[in-house]
């Protein structure tokens, strides 16, 4: 894959309800690299409203999957199959408790792509919040279409 690549997030909370449920989709250009049997992606991402970027590290391994947040928004979130780690949201607003229990980490990988999928149960502040999926898609840019 090269260094110049597209990424597509696409994260949804079910709370039980299938009605209502939209999934929240981000797609962005940013830098791919491998290094030491793990993959690396980082994009920038501005919140409305607010000057100051975040810097997004997303580090893809056979162990799981890493996400780093640092600048408006500071978080460091780890993805592990049948392993719950902690780890506190830092908003503008305020700090939040997250407990993260990955149920399932699937790693896909090709010549030009990488796809990889989570499914974890959500805690904020001790108390069960939501089973989550997420999705983490990245492709070279000169790729063609984005395959989904």
């Amino acid at each position: 894959m090269t260094k110049d690549v597209l990424i597509r997030i696409v994260g949804l909370q079910s709370l039980g309800e299938a009605d209502g449920q939209e999934p929240i989709e981000l797609v962005i250009g940013g830098e791919y690299y491998y290094q030491n049997g793990s993959h690396y992606l980082r994009y920038e991402e501005k919140v409305e409203g607010f000057n100051e970027k975040t810097i997004n590290y997303i580090k893809i391994s056979p162990k799981g999957v890493e996400v780093r947040k640092k600048g408006l928004i500071n978080v460091h979130m780890v993805f592990e199959k049948e392993k719950k780690n902690v780890t506190y949201y830092a908003t503008p607003f305020g700090n939040i408790e997250m407990g993260i229990s990955a149920a399932r980490v699937h790693l896909q990988e090709g010549i030009d792509h990488l796809n990889a999928k989570v499914d974890y149960a959500l805690e904020m502040n001790g108390e069960y919040v939501a089973d989550c999926f997420l999705t983490i898609e990245a492709q070279s840019k000169d790729a063609g279409h984005f395959e989904i």
